[in-house]
């Protein structure tokens, strides 16, 4: 996936200036920074969601030139919150994931998918009635389901959008969706995911694009942007990240952060 030149503008304001971006299948590659600098408006363009100046590519096409269903067997997305007007079981829900492929595909996959995200037996219940958490996860299987292989069948890798994936779950859950994502990249997927909680981006993620005022302050292994001056400039406060003995992987502890 590439992005060159891309531009935003909401109303009159121009929210993301000249952005240009590459993730790569095999990898999670991690989209941080500040609240209101971009990450999301940027995520729903590389998504086809938004109208942008420049240009994205995906797996080699002008997602400009695909049409809805195209995209959609290609890349799924997993936006920050989604409200369902329907009393739909979980189910129901995740097997939206499938499209019109519904009818001729058993639910196998929903089924799997639903054990993947930690909610195997969760099938009947109605939605409205999980927590906030649940719900999440409940997504998160909706969109596995919708690109349930890695790779295609003609070798052509798959993509998982995720806008902050784990923002309403406790860390044991946390830890699962980021475990998942992972493997999806090791399988030979791309994945690219809005991230708030720099520590897990720092343990999960194999390239970062930290935003600052709709542009890529920094960018690359976690190791090299998550670095004291790098973060302070983006963040605007003191953070001095630590790192882990054995495996040398950076985290931030609030305690020793400082506003500027």
């Amino acid at each position: 996936m590439r992005a060159a030149g891309i531009c935003v503008r909401l109303g009159r304001t121009e929210v993301l200036h000249d952005v240009d971006f590459i993730a790569r299948p095999g990898q999670l590659t991690a989209i941080a920074g500040p609240n209101g600098s971009g990450k999301t408006t940027f995520l729903r363009a590389l998504s086809g969601e938004l109208r942008h100046g420049g240009t994205i590519t995906l797996n080699g096409r002008d997602i400009a030139s695909l049409r809805p269903w195209e995209l959609a067997v290609e890349r799924a997305v997993l936006p920050q919150a989604a409200q369902l007007a329907f009393p739909f079981t979980v189910i129901e829900v995740v097997r939206l994931g499938q499209g019109a492929r519904a009818c001729a595909t058993a639910d196998e996959v929903p089924v799997a998918a639903l054990a993947r995200v930690g909610l195997a037996g969760f099938a009947d219940r109605f939605y409205a009635e999980l927590s906030g958490g649940e719900q999440q996860r409940v997504h998160l299987a909706r969109v596995l389901t919708q690109v349930w292989q890695p790779v295609a069948a003609g070798g052509t890798p798959r993509w998982l959008l995720l806008d902050e994936p784990v923002s309403s779950l406790d860390i044991g859950h946390q830890l699962q969706v980021m475990e998942i994502a992972r493997a999806y990249a090791r399988a030979g997927g791309g994945v690219v995911a809005v991230m708030l909680d720099l520590n897990l981006t720092a343990m999960f993620a194999d390239r970062v694009a930290l935003f600052k005022s709709g542009r890529i302050a920094a960018e690359g292994p976690p190791r090299a942007v998550m670095r004291e001056a790098v973060l302070s400039r983006i963040y605007g406060c003191t953070l001095r990240p630590n790192e882990t003995p054995q495996a040398a992987i950076p985290y931030l502890l609030p305690q020793a952060a400082a506003r500027a």
